[in-house]
């Protein structure tokens, strides 16, 4: 795609110059003699590859990348002001703050890409013009494009979409926490799963579009338009299930955590099957073993150190929580939902119940898509149809893990070497 404007001359640079470019870039990010920050401002780039290539800072206001691979490749800060980014491969990309205002992703893939705090507004480019003074640049299609972009999974966390076209992106699962959508024209949109918590959506066009199971906790909605979407499922600030008001669950809580701690002789115990519990904040270091909750909401808590072993938590929502270092051995985890929890170094082993009998952990049909299990025990754990799309395993313990029929999908560090029979 070139700019309608024809007086503006784009430099079309070839692969070789592309690489000595970023071989330059790349010196210079680590202190090299020689190193030069790269400049692709107003070239054309198309169809060219970057992947895996350390640009961070790089220049690439108004440039031609259409059809361009940028797998993997870090663009951190990088300046993207009015590029023309269509069909581009953006996947599991870092453009942390980048600047992509004015830019036309019209058809890009970006699943699985860091997006934190990038600002992807409305923007224009004024060129020189011998008889008008200055002219606005415009691509074949208007800048701040987005429609029918490959977002799943993508972390936009904190971004700046005020004002985007996005119709029909999908941005199934994707991480919006406080993304600025206001005015964003978003119909026909999946957003199914997408985490939107405290994002601003005033005045956006979410016409038909589909956020089944997505999460608006503390999320701005005022004049917005959701005129035939489909909010099945949506996560508010509304009590999903029993009202935490209704009964004295943190004196529950407490209560089972005594009678765990004294082997029954203090304190009872608790069920908590189909409660809402985030109002609570945080249920960290207690002793739960065996708890039952079933169906309940833990959305967004505070579970560090938490011991829940052999504890009944099928269907439950676990999205978001932080159980780092949690104990879940021998926990029934079956179709929870985890995707973006933090269980690193958490325990998903075996639980010991007899001399030779061992109970494993239970993750049939879970969803842990983006989790973190970084340095964590999954040892025996069961994961037959678990989703781990985008799930970090880095330095886990996996021995005789079940994996069978399991979705590994830009699965991280996941080493299997003694599966189990």
């Amino acid at each position: 795609m070139r700019s309608v404007d024809a007086s503006i001359a784009y430099r079309r640079l070839t692969q070789l110059e592309v690489d000595a470019i970023c071989a330059r870039h790349d010196m210079l990010w680590h202190a090299k003699m020689g190193g030069a920050r790269a400049v692709f401002s107003y070239t054309d780039v198309s169809g060219l590859s970057f992947k895996g290539r350390q640009l961070s800072d790089a220049d690439f206001t108004g440039v031609l990348a259409t059809d361009c691979d940028f797998t993997g490749a870090r663009l951190d800060n990088a300046n993207f002001f009015g590029a023309d980014l269509q069909g581009a491969i953006l996947v599991d990309a870092s453009l942390r703050r980048s600047d992509l205002r004015g830019a036309c992703l019209r058809g890009c893939d970006l699943s699985g890409a860091d997006l934190f705090e990038a600002d992807l507004r409305e923007g224009a480019i004024a060129a020189a013009d011998s008889k008008l003074g200055y002219k606005v640049m415009e691509h074949a299609e208007r800048a701040s494009v987005a429609t029918g972009a490959n977002l799943i999974g993508a972390n936009l966390q904190r971004s700046k979409l005020s004002g985007v076209v996005a119709v029909r992106a999908d941005f199934t699962d994707a991480v919006m926490k406080d993304a600025k959508l206001v005015r964003a024209n978003l119909k026909q949109c999946s957003l199914r799963g997408a985490d939107l918590a405290g994002a601003d959506l005033s005045g956006a066009d979410l016409a038909g579009a589909d956020l089944q199971g997505a999460v608006l906790v503390g999320a701005k909605t005022t004049m917005w338009n959701v005129n035939d979407a489909n909010l099945k499922g949506v996560l508010t600030d509304k009590p999903a299930g029993r009202d935490i008001a209704k009964l004295p669950y943190d004196e529950m809580l407490r209560d089972h955590a005594l009678w765990c701690e004294t082997g029954g002789v203090e304190g009872k115990p608790s069920t908590f099957d189909g409660a809402d519990l985030r109002a609570l904040k945080s249920i960290r270091g207690l002793n739960l073993t065996a708890l039952s909750a079933k169906d309940a909401v833990f959305y967004g808590l505070d579970m560090e150190g938490v011991q829940l072993q052999g504890a009944q938590l099928e269907n439950a929502d676990l999205r978001g929580c932080n159980l780092r270092r949690a104990d879940l051995r021998g926990a029934r985890l079956i179709n929870v939902r985890l995707s973006g929890a933090d269980l690193r170094e958490a325990h998903l082993g075996p639980l010991l119940i007899g001399e030779d009998r061992l109970l494993p952990a239970n993750l049939t049909g879970a969803v842990l898509k983006g989790a973190d299990l970084s340095g964590a025990d999954v040892r025996r754990a069961v994961m037959v149809r678990a989703d781990l799309e985008r799930a970090n395993f880095a330095g886990a313990v996996t021995r005789q893990i079940d994996l069978t029929d399991a979705v590994l999908l830009g699965v991280k560090g996941l080493v299997v070497t003694d599966h189990a029979a």
